[in-house]
């Protein structure tokens, strides 16, 4: 119920002062006991509260899910992996769960279209589901996204090839484990933000993603910012917010 009609209803004796108090702190969060979600999240940063699953048990899940969908608002699940997938109960029929980045998502309104696309590029092949994690994140916000995928360093030819596609992009999002070299590379033939992942990719002195990390955070290339390791969901999420500027 909405606040104006939550103090009309007060406002006309229909509803006593107990139960108003308590549907205005229910508009703003909700208490379920193991989890207290935050309802008011949209109206204050313009995208609602996002559920990871890691660390979460498929019953806590379902409840965060239930109660976001009887206040039908979109909903996002991000780090759940098929097995948890499988033991949610009461899920909505035309919920989809994206087995490529381990992702739900459940949408009870469109959200507005951007106008302009996001490039979510990626050095290898084995890059491609925490690239997945951030493609998916953008279009659960409504941008269009171009997915490139392996255009690596070691066969920069591939890149070239895409040059036009990565300069018609409002916003880069670069993926890459190894040396995490290709974000600089694509941060010097761009004029757009370039937001770069580091993957956990990579033989034993990557350091499962710490080689990369330290590479993106040294880049030459000026316009490149990093978040964290296998961070595609955090990719996508910002990736949506510039666009939206």
């Amino acid at each position: 119920m909405a606040l104006e009609e939550l103090l009309q209803d007060y406002k006309a004796g229909n509803i006593d002062l107990t139960e108003t108090l308590s549907g205005i702190r229910g508009h703003y969060f909700e208490d379920i006991g193991h989890t207290i979600i935050d309802h008011d999240r949209q109206r204050r940063t313009g995208a609602g509260e996002v559920i990871f699953g890691a660390g979460k048990t498929a019953a806590q899940i379902s409840d965060i899910v239930a109660s976001l969908v009887a206040r039908k608002a979109n909903v996002l699940v991000t780090r759940i992996e098929p097995e948890k997938y499988a033991a949610l109960t009461n899920l909505p029929a035309d919920a989809i769960y994206h087995d490529s980045a381990e992702l739900l998502v459940w949408q009870a309104q469109a959200p507005e279209p951007t106008s302009h696309p996001i490039a979510i590029v990626t050095a290898g092949t084995s890059d491609i589901r925490v690239a997945e994690e951030a493609a998916l994140t953008a279009e659960f916000f409504g941008n269009e996204v171009m997915r490139i995928h392996d255009v690596g360093v070691a066969g920069l030819h591939r890149l070239l090839a895409r040059l036009d596609d990565l300069r018609r992009a409002r916003v880069l999002v670069v993926v890459a484990g190894m040396e995490g070299a290709l974000p600089s590379v694509i941060g010097g033939l761009v004029e757009r933000p370039v937001i770069a992942v580091p993957t956990s990719v990579g033989y034993g002195a990557a350091f499962e993603g710490v080689a990369a990390l330290l590479g993106m955070l040294t880049s030459c290339a000026s316009g490149v910012s990093v978040v964290n390791i296998d961070n595609g969901f955090g990719a996508g999420f910002l990736a949506n917010s510039i666009n939206r500027l």
